[in-house]
């Protein structure tokens, strides 16, 4: 991303990302990053967690990067749609895996607060990682949010949510995501250049 600083700001999901979550890895191997800390990881409140979005944003001047996983996905979405444009602006992109569908049947009722998911396209450039095996959200349910959201879309074959669980401990292969988010940033920052 040339000579300019850029701070990553990590989204776990529901329960957080424990320490053996790549989520974790990441945050530990990528320069000048941070993690969106709630103040209830188990008991999720839509308003407080982008509260606490916004507020690390505000946090820094530097561009940032958002990582989110799962809940943390429809938490970014849910600010951008609300943000003001000075807080989305210092957002020059967004790396989106493994988002929840908080609409699906049988859905955690912990999660009933972040229903309806939003499908506004989102004001910065995005790559969503979806899974063909995640319970937390179907494949083709990926495929058209992160068209509504207007992400450049991955289906990956048999990952499951993409968390410790489904054998995703640091996930380097996730690293691949994150280059084509800032070669989609690059590309954007030329354009309007």
């Amino acid at each position: 991303m040339g000579r300019t600083s850029i701070r990553y700001l990590i989204l776990p999901g529901w329960h957080g990302s424990p320490d053996d979550h790549w989520q974790s890895h990441w945050q530990r191997l990528l320069p000048n990053s941070a993690r969106v800390e709630q103040a209830d990881w188990h008991a999720p409140q839509k308003a407080a967690w982008i509260a606490a979005l916004d507020q690390a944003v505000e946090a820094s001047s530097e561009p940032t990067v958002l990582v989110a996983h799962s809940l943390g996905c429809v938490t970014v979405a849910h600010w951008a749609a609300q943000a003001s444009a000075a807080r989305v602006a210092r957002v020059r992109g967004a790396l989106l895996v493994a988002p929840a569908d908080v609409e699906r049947p049988g859905r955690p009722d912990a999660l009933r607060d972040f229903a309806p998911l939003p499908r506004a396209r989102l004001p910065f450039p995005s790559v969503l990682v979806g899974s063909d095996n995640d319970p937390a959200m179907a494949a083709e349910r990926a495929v058209a949010l992160g068209r509504a959201w207007g992400s450049d879309v991955t289906v990956l074959p048999n990952a499951g949510h993409i968390n410790v669980a489904s054998g995703h401990r640091h996930w380097e292969r996730g690293f691949a995501h994150l280059y084509r988010l800032q070669r989609l940033i690059e590309s954007q920052l030329r354009r309007t250049a």
